[in-house]
C-alpha cells in the first residue's frame, strides 16, 4: 500500500470498482491503523469493501454480524462450560489432595482458593471475533456489520478495542493484538445514529449510490458478458429509477443482479416485456412496482436513447 493509487489500482484487481475517495480512507486505515465507519445506502458495497480489502492484502476476514442483544459472549469472549464441569468431574477425586489435610471449613475455603483461577484461564476461554482478530500474528480484517443494529451498550464495549486495540478480559487481565493490530471496518445503513464516542475513534466513509459512469465500470467489472449497449441501457434505467420517489431504490447490487438476469434471458435491447417480467430483480415492493409499470414505455425509451 504505497500510494492511494496503488489501494485503487488493488481494489480494482479484485473486482471493487470504487470512488477515489474510498481508496483513499483504506490507504489511511492501514497506515493509521484507525477504524473505519463506513455509512451509506443498502447494496451499495460497504461490507464487499472490507471482503475486497481482505483478499487484497491476503488476511483472514473476521466478521461479525450485529444485532440487537448482542454481547460480549458473542463478540469477545465466552468460557468453555462444559470443558470447566468435565475437568471439575475428572478432578473431584483429587479434592483431598488439594486441601492437604486443611481442618475447619475456613482453613478449607482458603487452600481452595489457591486453586481457583484454574478454571478461568486461557486454555478455558472461548475466543469470539474480536479476540480472535486480536489473535491474528499476520493481522486481520475485522468486519462488524451493520453496527447501527446493536445496543448503546455494545458499542461501550467496542470502545477499548477501537482505541487501543486490546480487551480486558477481568479474570485473566489485558490482552493486546499479538502482532499488526486489524484492520477494521464497522457498517451502517443508518437505521439509528452511532454514538460520537464510535464516531471520534473512526474514520469516516459515506458511499452514496454510483453515478452513471461509475456504474457502468462496475457492471463491465461484474459482469464482463453483457454488451456494451445493453449495459448502457440498464444502467440508464436504473439511475431513473433512483430519481423517483420509491419504498426502495434498486442498489448497485440488485443492478448487478438484474444485468446477470438479462444475460441469461438472452436480451440483447429493453423492452417492456423483459423489463416488466425482471423488474422484481430490481425493486422489492409491490407498490413500487405498480407504480413503475405505468411508466415503463417512456422509461424504456429514455433508457434506448441514452445508451
Amino acid at each position: 500500500m504505497a500510494s492511494v493509487d496503488q489501494v485503487s489500482a488493488g481494489l480494482a484487481q479484485h473486482a471493487y470498482i470504487g470512488s477515489s475517495r474510498i481508496a483513499t480512507v483504506v490507504y489511511l486505515a492501514f497506515h493509521l491503523r484507525k477504524p473505519v465507519l463506513v455509512e451509506g445506502p443498502p447494496g451499495v458495497g460497504k461490507t464487499e469493501l472490507a471482503k475486497t480489502t481482505a483478499r487484497m492484502l491476503g488476511l483472514p476476514l473476521i466478521r461479525l454480524q450485529c444485532y440487537e442483544g448482542i454481547d460480549e459472549a458473542k463478540a469477545l469472549y465466552e468460557w468453555k462450560y462444559g470443558k470447566q464441569l468435565m475437568y471439575i468431574q475428572v478432578l473431584k477425586d483429587q479434592i483431598d489432595d488439594a486441601l492437604g489435610g486443611a481442618r475447619g471449613l475456613a482453613e478449607s475455603v482458603q487452600r481452595l482458593h489457591q486453586h481457583d483461577d484454574i478454571f478461568f484461564s486461557e486454555a478455558f476461554l472461548e475466543p469470539r471475533p474480536l479476540l480472535k482478530a486480536l489473535r491474528e500474528r499476520e493481522g486481520s480484517v475485522l468486519l462488524l456489520d451493520e453496527i447501527d443494529k446493536s445496543d448503546e451498550e455494545f458499542e461501550s464495549l467496542l470502545l477499548e478495542m477501537l482505541s487501543d486495540y486490546q480487551v480486558t478480559v477481568p479474570e485473566i487481565g489485558t490482552i493486546a493484538a499479538a502482532g499488526p493490530p486489524p484492520i477494521v471496518f464497522l457498517t451502517s445503513n443508518n437505521t439509528r445514529e452511532v454514538s460520537d464516542a464510535l464516531k471520534r475513534r473512526c474514520l469516516h466513509l459515506y458511499i452514496p449510490f454510483p453515478d452513471a459512469r461509475l456504474e457502468e465500470q462496475i457492471i463491465r467489472t461484474r459482469v464482463p458478458e453483457i454488451p456494451a449497449a445493453l449495459r448502457g441501457q440498464l444502467v440508464a434505467f436504473v439511475q431513473a429509477l433512483r430519481e423517483m420517489d420509491l419504498r426502495k431504490a434498486p442498489a448497485i447490487s440488485e443492478t448487478i443482479d438484474w444485468a446477470r438476469t438479462l444475460l441469461l434471458l438472452h436480451v440483447e435491447q429493453l423492452d417492456a416485456e423483459w423489463v416488466s417480467e425482471t423488474l422484481n430483480v430490481l425493486l422489492k415492493f409491490q407498490d413500487d412496482i405498480d407504480r413503475i409499470e405505468l411508466q415503463l414505455p417512456a422509461m424504456i425509451r429514455r433508457a434506448v436513447g441514452a445508451g
